[in-house]
């Protein structure tokens, strides 16, 4: 009976902050044929590919740059540690923020521009923030995205990788495995639940991508978390917030459990 009990805060939590909002959100988006008006907008599919395109162009190229830092810290740098907080300190930076940073850069009288007028390779500014840009845009948001983000997948594949024993290496080693095959047969395998859990939380965030996205664009490339921000704070209509945010609810679920099955170690 005592075990029992015991869960009984975390079932009051659980069905205070989870349950109830996720009841409310669903009533909210199946009332009064909120879901079919969200449906057939247009606005609604625009920001549904966006996000998507924005997921994907992000958290490979986080994993894959992660990886490749964390693997040389591990095995080619001297004074890692040093290494390692110096390149986790966009972690601390927020998405807004990074954001702002990155408009500074950007923006028709940026940084980049007053570059490249100094070395004389323009001679007017290059709009690379502008309606009529919007790929421009898209990717200004991928370099800001991936610059504050990655420090996260930094961290966890650091730490997957000084859980690998180094005996398993040098065995590799003795037994005349090349740096490739290492890397292949050994070093990716051991690390194959990081490098799960580096995807399902990445992909959860990026999915959420608001911040940057607001910062950089406004409105030119609408998201899904942008939306639902939009819809509740702005035109004060909860319905139509309720079915972005489910939207992104039900991608999250549907992206970890893909991941969960594709990366599960079998033992």
């Amino acid at each position: 009976m005592i075990p029992y009990l015991l869960i009984v805060p975390v079932i009051v939590y659980l069905s205070i902050f989870l349950f109830v909002p996720l009841t409310s959100a669903i009533g909210l988006a199946f009332e009064e044929g909120n879901l079919i008006r969200a449906l057939t907008d247009s606005r609604f599919w625009d920001s549904l590919c966006n996000t998507l395109l924005l997921t994907a162009a992000t958290v490979p190229l986080q994993i894959l740059t992660a990886f490749l830092i964390a693997y040389l810290l591990r095995t080619r740098l001297r004074r890692s540690g040093f290494y390692l907080y110096l390149f986790s300190i966009p972690i601390g930076i927020s998405d807004l923020a990074a954001g702002l940073v990155m408009f500074s850069i950007f923006t028709h009288h940026g940084w980049l521009n007053s570059f490249l007028y100094q070395l004389n390779i323009i001679q007017s500014p290059i709009p690379f923030i502008s309606y009529e840009r919007s790929g421009l845009v898209f990717w200004a948001i991928v370099i800001a995205e991936h610059w504050r983000a990655t420090a996260i997948v930094l961290i966890i594949l650091t730490a997957g990788l000084e859980m690998i024993s180094k005996e398993l290496i040098d065995a590799a080693e003795i037994f005349g495995a090349s740096t490739f095959q290492k890397l292949r047969f050994v070093i990716i395998p051991l690390l194959r639940p990081s490098i799960q859990s580096a995807l399902i939380i990445r992909t959860i965030f990026a999915l959420q991508m608001f911040g940057v996205v607001l910062a950089l664009s406004g409105e030119i490339i609408p998201v899904l978390a942008g939306e639902s921000y939009f819809w509740f704070q702005i035109y004060r209509n909860r319905n139509i917030a309720s079915v972005y945010a489910l939207t992104l609810m039900f991608i999250s679920l549907i992206m970890t459990w893909v991941y969960i099955r594709l990366l599960r170690v079998r033992r």
